[in-house]
């Protein structure tokens, strides 16, 4: 009887570490109550996902509204409201998350040859808390949406009747989602690599979740806090921000930008990363200045803390003090550079592959590059004041955060599918998707850096005449945009249902996460590895490494 009760099936059995991670516990309860970090990464990408797609639904109807002056769909009030949720969403819900939370929750440990993150039980707070948050920012979509914009500037925003205090509130909680995040892959990357696994063999994602990590632990704190300040002004009337009390409403925009010029960086930083893994990929060689790449990474966080000032060159504040800004900002440039030009090294000569990840890594690289240029006009205090709240500056954000960091999180996306889900996607769909992508999204902003230069005011709901011809370019590259994202996600879905097994390394890439099975067992590696090489050293892994599962006449094609 004894015997009989032991061997019982227990609901508090632990998985079978060489399971399958998708089948070791089914059912919704133990997804909910999962530690392991594979799971959690699942979780993460299905509610990015989900706020990317409420996000994209509000763009386009702030798109169609300007299809033509004057009112089209919509009023002036519901314009506001619908423009500030469409940037609170994409970026406090999507972008900030999407690369480190979701990608990164499923690779990192996976890369260093660990079992899991180093505080499992941590990693699934951070998603509940991260829950908890989204839930009382759509809560204020339904209680009288905020209309400040994502910015939450005052004097406005403490004087608005919309629901202000739920929407920060909201982010208030989101951040520490980010904090408890940034702190486990910290420790995680300190103390739980692999034996063998010493810094110079990071691949360059880890160096960048690293940067990302410390940008999120420092800097975070500083919006919590500006947040909290501006909920007890509206609410009790504190006067730290009301003029008429005593207060200084600039001081608000000094706490805001002093985080969010480093999350700007939160947000791009981890889209480099996942570009780094795909150039060497797919150009089959190592990353070129592999050390001053994962460096950069590490000047820009340290730069992304010395240069909020030059979004306040019209704010009044001192001349010196924006010369000193903008001269910082030219320096940012320069990391910024090294990973540019390192990614066109290591692509010159390269064995170039076109795969759909590898195209998006191309887009990055190219728009990027437009992004990181228009800065530079941007930190140019003569060309400031004219472009100052401009379409040039939408534009400008538009390039650096969706064409860098959404096209990276795609390309990573993709990239990673085959290894998250063990299925293969259709390519050539996938490729057409790109193209409307790609297309869609250059004609969206390009259209809006020529209305800008011209004196076309950013958040207005109304316009003159004769910006008609670009908000009409800019609209209808944005239905090609959503066209090309609706195609990706019946590509994905596809997969799903009926896409074929993947082998353990699709790729044929030398990075460590694909010596593991597709989809991974339950605890990542069956014994601990041993690491002998670099993630990039394609001269020294074997042919059974790089084409595990493929047949011999792609082998002979590929290697």
């Amino acid at each position: 009887m004894a015997t009989e009760v032991a061997n019982a099936p227990s609901h508090h059995e632990e998985p079978d570490p060489n399971e399958n991670y998708l089948k070791a516990g089914r059912g919704i309860w133990s997804w909910m109550t999962t530690l392991d970090h594979k799971r959690i990464g699942v979780m993460y990408l299905v509610a990015v996902i989900l706020a990317f797609f409420m996000g994209g639904m509000f763009a386009l109807l702030i798109r169609l509204e300007l299809l033509t002056p004057g009112r089209t769909i919509m009023g002036a009030a519901t314009y506001n409201r619908v423009f500030t949720l469409h940037g609170a969403i994409m970026v406090f819900l999507f972008i900030i998350p999407s690369i480190p939370a979701a990608l990164g929750n499923f690779v990192l440990p996976i890369m260093l040859g660990a079992k899991d993150v180093a505080f499992p039980r941590l990693n699934l707070m951070s998603f509940y808390v991260y829950v908890v948050g989204a839930v009382f920012c759509l809560f204020s979509i339904v209680s009288g949406a905020i209309d400040t914009g994502w910015t939450f500037y005052t004097p406005y925003s403490t004087t608005s009747s919309s629901s202000v205090v739920s929407m920060t509130l909201g982010v208030f909680i989101l951040g520490f989602s980010s904090i408890l995040t940034g702190l486990n892959f910290i420790v995680t990357i300190h103390k739980l690599r692999a034996p063998g696994m010493h810094w110079r063999r990071l691949p360059l994602f880890i160096w960048g979740m690293y940067a990302t990590s410390i940008m999120q632990v420092l800097a975070t704190p500083v919006l919590a806090i500006t947040l909290a300040l501006l909920a007890m002004e509206k609410l009790l009337g504190l006067g730290i921000f009301d003029a008429s009390l005593g207060g200084d409403p600039v001081l608000f925009q000094h706490f805001f930008w002093f985080y969010s010029h480093p999350a700007v960086y939160i947000m791009i930083v981890p889209g480099m990363a996942v570009v780094s893994e795909l150039f060497a990929t797919f150009s089959r060689r190592a990353v070129f200045g592999y050390f001053a790449i994962a460096m950069s990474s590490l000047g820009l966080a340290l730069l992304g803390f010395l240069v909020w000032g030059h979004h306040m060159f019209t704010s009044g504040q001192s001349e010196f003090a924006t010369m000193v800004f903008s001269g910082l900002t030219m320096l940012v440039a320069i990391p910024s550079g090294v990973k540019t030009f390192n990614w066109t090294a290591t692509l010159y000569k390269g064995s170039i592959w076109l795969t759909t990840p590898m195209l998006y890594a191309l887009a990055f690289l190219v728009q990027f590059a437009i992004g990181g240029l228009t800065g530079l006009f941007l930190g140019v205090l003569s060309i400031d004041i004219h472009l100052h709240d401009t379409y040039f500056v939408v534009a400008h954000f538009h390039y650096v955060m969706m064409g860098g960091t959404v096209m990276g999180f795609v390309g990573g996306l993709l990239y990673w599918w085959p290894k998250i889900t063990g299925k293969l996607y259709n390519e050539t769909a996938a490729k057409v998707s790109f193209g409307f992508v790609f297309a869609g999204f250059n004609a969206v902003f390009i259209a809006q850096f020529i209305m800008g230069s011209r004196g076309m005011p950013r958040r207005y709901y109304d316009y003159v005449p004769e910006f008609r011809p670009y908000h009409a370019f800019s609209t209808y590259g944005s239905w090609i945009l959503a066209v090309g994202f609706f195609i990706l996600a019946g590509v994905l879905i596809q997969s799903l249902r009926k896409g074929a097994k993947a082998p353990p390394n699709p790729w044929g890439s030398a990075g460590f996460e694909w010596n593991t099975a597709s989809p991974p067992i339950f605890s990542n590696f069956a014994e601990t590895p041993v690491i002998t090489r670099g993630p990039y050293d394609y001269h020294e892994a074997t042919e059974e490494e790089l084409f595990d599962g493929f047949p011999e006449d792609f082998k002979k094609t590929e290697s």
